[in-house]
C-alpha cells in the first residue's frame, strides 16, 4: 500500500475545499443575478458551445456536455422558444435538425459575458498581471485535465 505524503494530502484538502467553495461562490451569484442578465445558465452555457462551432444536433450537444438527450432537448426547446435559438436542416443531408443560436441568442450572450467579464475583472483587478495570468492558465489546465478524463474536450477560441 503506497502511502502519500501528508503535504499533497493538505494540498488536496486545500484544492478540494477551494473548488467547493468556488462551486457555492459561483451558485450565490446566479441566484443574485441582475435583472438585465438575459440568460440563465442552462441557455449561458448552451450558447456559448453553439456560438464557438458548427450548428449541433441534440445527440452532439448531449454528448458535449455529458448530458442526456431528454435533458438538453428541454433546454434547447426552451431557447427556441425565447427567440434565442432556431432549428435547421442538416446542410449535411442527415434526418436530425441542428440547432444554432440566432442574432438575439448570441447579443443575449454577448452582453451576459461582457458582464460576467466586468464582474471577474472587478475580482482581480488589485492582482498583479503575472498572477492573473497564473490564474487563468492553472484553471486551463484544470479544465484540460478534467475534460481529458470525461473524454470530452471544450473548443476554446
Amino acid at each position: 500500500m503506497d502511502v502519500m505524503d501528508p503535504d499533497s494530502i493538505d494540498a488536496g484538502r486545500g484544492l478540494e475545499r477551494e473548488l467547493t467553495l468556488m462551486a457555492r461562490h459561483t451558485a450565490l451569484v446566479s441566484q443574485w443575478r441582475m435583472p438585465d442578465r438575459a440568460l440563465d445558465r442552462s441557455a449561458y452555457l448552451l450558447l456559448s458551445r453553439l456560438e464557438i462551432g458548427e450548428p449541433m444536433t441534440l445527440r452532439e450537444l448531449s454528448e458535449a456536455f455529458g448530458l442526456d438527450v431528454s435533458t438538453v432537448n428541454r433546454q434547447t426547446a426552451a431557447l427556441v422558444r425565447q427567440g434565442l435559438a432556431e432549428r435547421i436542416v442538416d446542410a449535411e443531408g442527415g434526418t436530425a435538425r441542428r440547432l444554432r443560436p440566432t442574432e438575439r441568442g448570441l447579443a443575449a450572450l454577448r452582453s451576459d459575458r461582457d458582464q460576467n467579464v466586468e464582474g471577474v475583472t472587478s475580482l482581480v483587478a488589485d492582482w498583479d498581471d503575472q498572477d492573473r495570468r497564473d490564474l487563468v492558465t492553472l484553471l486551463r489546465k484544470l479544465n484540460e485535465k478534467i475534460e481529458e478524463r470525461q473524454g470530452l474536450n471544450w473548443p476554446r477560441d
